[in-house]
């Protein structure tokens, strides 16, 4: 968080990108999500009085558009104020002006605020037991964030890596995982310690993957593990042979045929926590 009266010292494009990340950082911390170090905490302001000031920023933004700043300037007036709204408009004000789009991680569907601890992690969660993922050499860190998303989200247990998965703690994975990773947190295993805590914790192993059962019709297991590949190559050779469970697949009619793995990912656990639902 950036201090109202520094922002005078910028010059325009670094005021609009900073005022930009601002409000996506106070728009998280409305939300009770703000990542390690971005909360607010500017003890003598109240911090919907901080976000009124910061939006006059963008009112007084010779580039901005008369339909904007009209809106802008109405959410100012309006009582009660809705502060994460007035964030989100001028947000996407700024990215407008500056010339980019809000990305699609930033979506939020049905914002809470569990109880957490004074670094911002959660204390407790809920989930179903030993319902875990594997995620093997995932390389891109937004990816990574949004499996961990996914995977918080819809109640996973666990989240374990590959020893060649990008880093979990890259700003990028961070910033596109919204607190989840924190959460969560991660072991990094290898096909074979994967395999010994299957047989150990009694967690059968199968894999998302083409060329398997198709989704509807897969009898997913009530406790397990699910193997997601790279990218570019899929699930591993080695890593199919450790799917003594199987495989699923997710029928697709297009010419392309392709999802992003962070997509199918939470694809699945949808039609995972459906059947554990109907038990």
């Amino acid at each position: 968080m950036i201090e109202p009266g520094k922002l005078n010292t910028l010059e325009p494009g670094q005021k609009r990108r900073k005022l930009a990340l601002t409000f996506g950082a106070l728009e998280r911390d409305i939300d009770g999500i703000a990542e390690k170090g971005n909360e607010y905490n500017f003890k003598n302001l109240p911090r919907a009085e901080y976000t009124k000031r910061l939006v006059h920023f963008v009112v007084e933004d010779p580039a901005i558009a008369p339909e904007a700043k009209k809106e802008l300037e109405a959410l100012l007036a309006q009582d009660p104020f809705d502060e994460k709204r007035t964030c989100n408009i001028a947000r996407n004000t700024l990215l407008e002006i500056i010339g980019t789009f809000p990305a699609e991680w930033d979506l939020i569907i049905a914002p809470h605020a569990p109880a957490a601890d004074e670094n911002g992690v959660v204390r407790q969660r809920d989930f179903f037991s030993g319902v875990c993922v594997y995620a093997e050499d995932i390389r891109s860190p937004f990816n990574l964030g949004s499996i961990f998303r996914s995977a918080e989200a819809m109640g996973a247990e666990k989240v374990y890596i590959s020893p060649r998965c990008t880093d979990p703690d890259h700003p990028k994975a961070l910033r596109s995982g919204m607190g989840c990773i924190e959460t969560m947190g991660y072991e990094r295993k290898s096909l074979d310690e994967l395999e010994e805590l299957s047989k150990s914790e009694d967690l059968p192993i199968f894999v998302l993957e083409t060329g398997g059962t198709p989704l509807n019709e897969f009898k997913f297991p009530k406790r397990g593990i699910c193997i997601i590949g790279s990218e570019e190559l899929g699930v591993s050779p080695q890593a199919l042979s450790k799917a003594t469970y199987g495989r699923v697949t997710i029928p697709m009619k297009g010419l392309k045929a392709s999802l992003n793995v962070g997509v199918a990912y939470g694809i699945l656990m949808q039609k995972w926590v459906e059947s554990l639902s109907e038990e």
